[in-house]
């Protein structure tokens, strides 16, 4: 008999006896037939008591890198996890994503039917008896800040005794501080932090210290992410003994550089001029074959995300489901919209900021498009990595306006991230273009909330357009605004400061009474009406509930000034007691040279003070003893 060939590395059953047999049935069930390099290169080393920093494309199945260690360790403990004590904590940057990773957790653990029963006990189930407390498996807990409160939290964990914790920093941070929370050395086996530079970026910086200092040192730690940052780097100095870098990255083709997103994903941009910003939107949606099921917009700020949630279905018809998602969203219409956009069996578009432009496996994405260019050059390659994931094809077109945007091309490239132009079959005309404006503009003359959100949107967008991080390619300076504004669907500009010089028509062509141009809402309505009247008359005339209502104002705004300086006060104590703790964990030798050096400064500056004191009495002293201001005092030329 011919021998048997040796396993292909990247196939599953190369890993065994690594992995369980119910882990290679849990994996094949999930369509992973085979693993991707990122899951061939981690998951051996992060088994094998390495600490890890993997670095790897995003969609490339680095959720799987970290979970199935995680799992089949805890497995395989000599005892099981005791009550109330943690195996292991995954953090990660945002609510969806910590939900994402909660819910491939449970798929792969309804393989493991000891840890199945122990998720989703039976209803009527009797007490666990003590033998089956002695049964291996693991039962994870999500921890979402402001979905449940902390004693909730605290709750679940006594009595479910989880030993999987997959949480956002700030949550974990308050669950850890309990006195019943356990992460004992011998209990202890991995810390997992997912999307690593994002938690930086997001300023956890304090909290992801904090945690480690309930943290055994003793420990496995791996951090995963798509783009690893000097920030990160110190993260590992401080939390890794010796990791092993992991970079997975994607050839481009022979003879080509790397590449930091998959094949399978087609970059692309658009140049159109600024009056066709919106309505060409349309026109890429039904021209791209076949129909796109899945679709992601991104913009720059939470408030264009609420004025485009109104304006572009009026611009794309009823076609699409359109699904807002911004990070100011309350935690529970964030999960509720993020679940309506995942379930959708319609063409479907998310509306989103970059919330939603890290770590998330949404499934099935076929396109996603720039609206505006993100003003971090990090975030292009994850925004683009939406779509393309898993080997799918995917299509990725940002959006730039005609002349010096076009520079962001080249911008792109120098950072190992080309772009192709797209091809639009024709091309959105004026007519088009003036055609959705004007929708626009006729649904918001019944409703001057809308105009309201208009105004707000542009200005934020603005804001954000003037801090891109490529200042010298986007400059308020080029910027047409009468077509801006008019794409928008404006009624007329905001007042900006960065108008002050503009000389255009700040009316967008349109004349509107704006004195009874009224809110939908009858109560706002009023309310205009009264300021208004206010306005025009002066207080001898206020009405004597209008008067009521201001004095009401102002003490709310004393009330208001009082509650400042109050969060003023507790900021600088928690300031203080931040600064405390760091001092308290120095070590000595850190300590004193700390204390010379502000012994050192402090003699610097006394000797300065000195100086200065000395020069001012010398010209006193000068300016008693010198002649009074005549003709000798005159300038009379250099010698």
């Amino acid at each position: 008999m011919a021998p048997k060939p040796a396993p292909s590395s990247r196939a599953w059953d190369a890993l065994t006896p690594s992995l369980s047999q119910w882990t290679l049935e849990a994996v094949a069930s999930m369509g992973f037939t085979r693993m991707t390099p990122v899951q061939a290169s981690a998951i051996p080393l992060f088994m094998a008591h390495k600490d890890v920093v993997v670095e790897a494309v995003t969609g490339s199945g680095k959720t799987l890198s970290f979970l199935i260690p995680v799992v089949e360790k805890l497995l395989r403990v000599e005892e099981p996890i005791k009550k109330h004590h943690i195996g292991a904590i995954i953090i990660s940057p945002t609510r969806e994503l910590a939900t994402q990773i909660h819910q491939v957790l449970l798929s792969l653990l309804e393989f493991h039917p000891p840890s199945a029963a122990a998720i989703h006990p039976p209803e009527g189930a009797a007490p666990r008896s003590k033998s089956s407390s002695s049964v291996l498996k693991v039962v994870p807990q999500l921890l979402l800040g402001g979905s449940t409160s902390p004693a909730e939290d605290l709750s679940t964990f006594l009595k479910k005794s989880p030993n999987v914790l997959v949480s956002t920093p700030g949550r974990l941070l308050e669950l850890l501080s309990s006195p019943h929370v356990h992460c004992a050395q011998s209990s202890f086996e991995m810390l997992v932090l997912d999307e690593a530079d994002r938690l930086l970026d997001l300023g956890f910086k304090d909290d992801l210290q904090r945690i480690l200092r309930h943290l055994p040192k003793q420990r496995r730690t791996g951090l995963f992410s798509a783009s690893i940052s000097e920030a990160v780097d110190q993260i590992v100095r401080v939390g890794l003994r010796n990791p092993v870098k992991v970079a997975v990255k994607v050839k481009g083709g022979a003879g080509a550089e790397d590449k930091r997103t998959p094949a399978s994903l087609q970059m692309t941009y658009l140049t159109t001029p600024p009056a066709h910003k919106f309505s060409v939107l349309k026109q890429i949606l039904s021209t791209v074959q076949p129909t796109p099921q899945k679709t992601i917009f991104f913009v720059s700020t939470c408030s264009s995300v609420d004025y485009l949630a109104l304006l572009l279905p009026i611009i794309l018809g009823t076609k699409y489901t359109l699904v807002p998602l911004h990070g100011k969203h309350p935690a529970n219409a964030r999960q509720k919209n993020f679940t309506r956009f995942t379930t959708a069996t319609t063409p479907a578009i998310l509306l989103t900021t970059d919330v939603a432009s890290r770590g998330l496996d949404i499934p099935s994405v076929d396109l996603v498009v720039q609206i505006d260019p993100p003003s971090d050059p990090k975030t292009f390659i994850h925004r683009c990595g939406r779509a393309g994931r898993a080997g799918r094809r995917g299509l990725s077109i940002v959006l730039l306006h005609p002349g010096r945007e076009e520079d962001y091309v080249s911008f792109l490239e120098v950072r190992k991230t080309p772009v192709t132009p797209y091809s639009l079959p024709g091309s959105s005309g004026d007519e088009e273009a003036a055609a959705a404006t004007q929708k626009v503009r006729t649904a918001m003359l019944k409703d001057r909330a809308l105009h309201d959100k208009g105004q707000k949107a542009f200005v934020s967008w603005l804001r954000s357009y003037s801090k891109h991080q490529a200042a010298s390619i986007f400059r308020v300076a080029d910027l047409d605004w009468e077509a801006l504004g008019k794409a928008w669907g404006l009624l007329k500009l905001p007042k900006m400061p960065e108008l002050r010089n503009f000389t255009g028509d700040k009316t967008l062509g349109v004349s509107l009474d704006w004195d009874n141009y009224a809110y939908k809402d009858k109560q706002r309505e009023k309310r205009r009406k009264e300021a208004m009247e206010e306005a025009t008359h002066g207080d001898t005339q206020e009405p004597e509930d209008s008067r009521k209502r201001r004095a009401t104002e102002n003490s709310a705004w004393s009330h208001n000034a009082e509650n400042r300086e109050k969060r003023l006060k507790r900021k600088e104590l928690k300031k203080a007691r931040k600064e405390q703790e760091r001092w308290e964990q120095l070590p000595e030798e850190e300590k004193q040279k700390a204390l010379e050096t502000k012994r050192m400064v402090e003699e610097l500056r006394q000797k300065h003070e000195r100086e200065y004191r000395a020069r001012q009495a010398e010209q006193a002293s000068a300016s008693k003893t010198s002649k009074p201001h005549g003709k000798d005092d005159e300038f009379q030329g250099f010698d």
